[in-house]
């Protein structure tokens, strides 16, 4: 029978330890952890995730920052804002809010932050040293990943991977960390021939599409583990993963849930590398 893996419930323990652990760096050291975000734009998606961000760290006992600012800046006034954000000595942890609007380079945009504060793990530098086994910030989605393999006793090891998505922000992280445990990685995308073959041969299974019930039942091989990073809200206003869920929980021997699955495990991961942005 399927077993839901809950990213909500393994979420609030994360956050519990954090909360307890930023009392003790408040006491001894007189610091508290503080998150900036830099929100460009309006777009509804975005505001609801850096709210949910704000709302993490008020419950841990960080301070957050949010920075509204114009879809119409120019890159180069982006950039320099980051730049003084760079600088101030009370924030530890900066992320600038993903996606973009589409004059601005979003890559010139994760480059500019300071590595030491990049706690989304996205800046060049970051992925460069996860890639050669000697991680600093972790990409806060794989992190989630594989914390909750780790909690429901999961070992990538000698298990055949495989994520469907090649993102920065997911598959190429997630890759490298599932090859570091072990695994055998397989990463598919858009010009992936015969997908549907792969994907049943798969231990541990990956979907990081952004389509709404795109891996259906007879794309998963029985008893795999199921990881559903999607996040797609449908026309009814309703909130679906990239998994059809109801019919491959029926095969699948562990599955994550959207929502409550990967989403509060993102955001918990996020804390995790600000508060070790503070302690350096």
């Amino acid at each position: 029978m399927c077993k839901i893996m809950d990213g909500a419930a393994l979420a609030r323990k994360i956050r519990e330890e954090l909360k307890e652990d930023t009392g003790i760096l408040k006491k001894t050291a007189g610091l508290t952890p503080k998150l900036t975000v830099v929100l460009v734009g309006n777009d509804p998606a975005s505001q609801i995730y850096v709210n949910n961000k704000v709302n993490a760290c008020k419950e841990v006992g960080f301070e957050s920052e949010v920075i509204r600012l114009s879809d119409a800046i120019a890159e180069e006034q982006l950039l320099k804002i980051i730049a003084g954000l760079n600088k101030a000595p009370d924030v530890h942890g900066l992320l600038v809010q993903l996606p973009l609007p589409e004059h601005i380079a979003e890559e010139n945009i994760v480059a500019a932050i300071d590595p030491k504060k990049d706690v989304d793990g996205l800046h060049p530098v970051n992925i460069g040293q996860l890639l050669l086994g000697r991680p600093n910030f972790i990409a806060c989605t794989p992190f989630g990943c594989l914390k909750l393999l780790e909690h429901y006793g999961v070992n990538p090891a000698g298990k055949h991977a495989v994520i469907v998505g090649r993102s920065n922000i997911v598959g190429k992280p997630l890759s490298a960390l599932l090859l570091q445990k072990n695994a055998t990685v397989t990463v598919c995308h858009s010009h992936t021939v015969n997908l549907s073959e792969i994907t049943a041969q798969a231990d541990i299974l990956v979907a990081s599409v952004g389509k709404a019930g795109f891996i259906t039942q007879e794309m998963v091989k029985e008893g795999a583990v199921v990881l559903d990073v999607g996040i797609n809200r449908l026309d009814s206003g309703k909130v679906a993963g990239d998994v059809d869920f109801a019919s491959v929980s029926e095969k699948a021997g562990l599955i994550t849930p959207v929502p409550n699955g990967l989403g509060p495990m993102t955001i918990a991961m996020l804390l995790t590398n600000t508060l070790k942005a503070v302690k350096g």
